[in-house]
């Protein structure tokens, strides 16, 4: 699958929109999906991170939040796959710089929506 181009996608993105996204789709999208939006939403809060990283995860955020995806997410299974490698792109371009304190605190989100069974999808995050 090739990757749409998700920087177009960066003034769609807002910290409401996601969380209310985020909320509404975390149990159809899967612990994988939502773990990845949160280490990136929560990387963009860092002010360990270059500026074009952050300009990076707001386009990928931007095009998760967006409701004009190359496959629409109201597409049953296969909606949010086109977010779900766009998150993962990102989150594998800036891996080294994420700090250990933002995946505690995306884990910690995880599980208020998740059972333990389910988060050990994110086990194979990549």
């Amino acid at each position: 699958m090739e990757l749409p181009d998700f920087m177009s996608y960066a003034n769609k993105f807002s910290q409401a929109e996601f969380v209310e996204k985020i909320s509404r789709i975390a149990k159809r999208a899967g612990a994988k999906l939502i773990y990845a939006a949160l280490i990136l939403f929560y990387t963009l809060q860092s002010d360990k991170v270059s500026a074009k990283d952050k300009a990076i995860i707001i386009g990928a955020l931007g095009y998760m939040i967006s409701p004009i995806d190359v496959i629409p997410d109201a597409i049953p299974i296969a909606g949010l796959t086109d977010d779900m490698a766009v998150l993962l792109y990102v989150l594998k371009k800036i891996w080294v710089d994420v700090d250990p304190e933002v995946k505690d605190r995306a884990l910690e989100r995880l599980k208020k929506w998740f059972d333990d069974d389910e988060i050990k999808e994110i086990d194979d995050l990549f």
